[in-house]
């Protein structure tokens, strides 16, 4: 946990930096917005703790003109209960009175720990995933992450984290979406003073704030196909250069990459480049949709609605029966996000000793609608083919099934022997002996560049 306080606070800084570091974290003080954004340029952070004193709203504002996410936790002396509502309505999350107590300091650091972080789950088709995820994590594979927009990519990125042997290092996130093209660059990699116009004063870009740690690349599918290049280049020689800089820079990081696209299709598309995806692909987790994982909704709005009760201060209430039957009969398109979105809303609405049914609304004020027949019927054929798929594979030997596995992953690779051997997790020596194995019996194997489909 990488901590700024920014202010005087009185004297109570150094009580508050000392019980901050008791707990895991290091310290930095500045005295106000220039050199905080200095501090955050060249080493980043977790959280920014600021004197209510100070000008929050200006601190919060100069955070997003340069797209820096730390979350911003207000403190003071004052009493005044008014400080406090301001510092909210200014952008703090929260607002820590001082003299600082430590179990509210502690508190406030363990909630940006695990802040994104929840992962919960109940059905088994989950429990395959976050296995997986647990049996990779310690690992330096990079590893992409698929699913729909809202299933939770970024919450299984973390969980590889905190799992991972870079756990007490930086987890840093960032949104390829939501940057302009001609921004992105120099959001990964930096940039040096004068590098541009608007670049005042050198930063240090993401790879180098998540030196030691995990860098998660999020919605990489929508990264301008130029820039994704120099990312091959970074990752392969793990070594990064700003924009405008003449020295190239050491990085270690593990990466993983998310998106709700299919990258093959990507690939296909000509908007993605086909050996960034090999580079990316060398463990593969697809999450399923809330729809495909019936078994965690109620545990998942359960958990919301304590959250949101606690986080209002508003009493915990039980779901009623016709609530959760309403919450197990919605199509759930938005995922565990809209899910999430639902509670909250639940919360603030409901009345009486339960969550009922009449609080859980769409955001237009309208009851929740059941999924449509079709829906149910297209899950229920969905299921029946899983089903009949895994069925077929009665009757077969392991090897049967592992030459079909071994065979249809090169196709995938189009030949590549190199990539294959990767995503099946074997050495490239184990994947040429048993491709021999196959050739002398008969069996047709993609050649390099092809694959089987392809030759015949």
């Amino acid at each position: 946990m990488r901590l700024i306080i920014a202010g005087g606070l009185k004297g109570q800084i150094i009580a508050a930096a000392r019980i901050a570091m008791a707990h895991g974290a290091a310290v930095t003080h500045t005295e106000g917005l220039e050199q905080t954004l200095a501090v955050l340029r060249a080493k980043g952070a977790d959280l920014l703790m600021i004197d209510v004193a100070q000008p929050i709203a200006a601190y919060v504002a100069a955070l997003e003109a340069e797209r820096i996410r730390t979350p911003v936790v207000a403190c003071g002396t004052s009493t005044d209960t008014r400080a406090a509502v301001a510092a909210i309505q200014a952008g703090a999350r929260e607002y820590v009175p001082l003299p600082p107590d430590p179990e509210l300091i502690a508190a406030v650091l363990e909630a940006v720990a695990a802040d994104q972080s929840s992962l919960i789950w109940r059905d088994p088709a989950m429990e395959r995933v976050v296995q997986l995820a647990t049996q990779i994590a310690r690992s330096e594979a990079p590893v992409l992450v698929t699913g729909e927009s809202g299933t939770g990519k970024e919450v299984i990125a973390r969980h590889l984290h905190q799992k991972s042997g870079r756990k007490d290092k930086p987890f840093v996130a960032v949104n390829c979406a939501a940057i302009p093209d001609n921004l992105l660059e120099s959001e990964l990699f930096g940039h040096e003073k004068g590098a541009f116009t608007g670049a005042i004063a050198r930063r240090i870009g993401k790879f180098e704030e998540a030196h030691g740690g995990t860098l998660l690349l999020d919605e990489i599918s929508e990264m301008d196909v130029r820039l994704q290049a120099k990312l091959l280049r970074a990752l392969q020689e793990r070594m990064i250069d700003r924009v405008g800089g003449t020295q190239p820079v050491k990085v270690d990081i593990r990466i993983v990459a998310t998106s709700n696209r299919n990258l093959a299709d990507a690939v296909r598309e000509g908007s993605f480049r086909e050996d960034l995806l090999y580079r990316l692909n060398v463990v593969h987790l697809r999450l399923p949709a809330l729809r495909e994982r019936p078994g965690d909704i109620l545990a998942l709005a359960e958990h919301f609605a304590r959250k949101y009760a606690e986080l209002n201060g508003l009493p915990q209430r039980p779901i009623a029966a016709d609530a959760r039957k309403l919450l197990l009969g919605n199509a759930w398109r938005g995922n565990v996000r809209e899910l999430e979105n639902t509670m909250h809303r639940a919360v603030l609405l409901a009345s009486g000793p339960e969550i009922a049914a009449a609080a859980v609304l769409t955001p237009e004020g309208e009851a929740l609608a059941p999924a449509a027949a079709g829906s149910r019927d297209a899950a229920g054929r969905a299921a029946q083919t899983a089903e009949a798929m895994t069925r077929s594979l009665v009757g077969h030997t392991v090897a049967d099934v592992e030459r079909e596995l071994i065979l249809d992953t090169l196709d995938h690779c189009l030949g590549n022997r190199t990539h294959a051997a990767k995503i099946l997790g074997i050495s490239i020596r184990t994947l040429r002996n048993k491709l021999s194995e196959y050739t002398a019996a008969g069996i047709a194997v993609a050649e390099p560049g092809q694959a089987r489909i392809s030759a015949a």
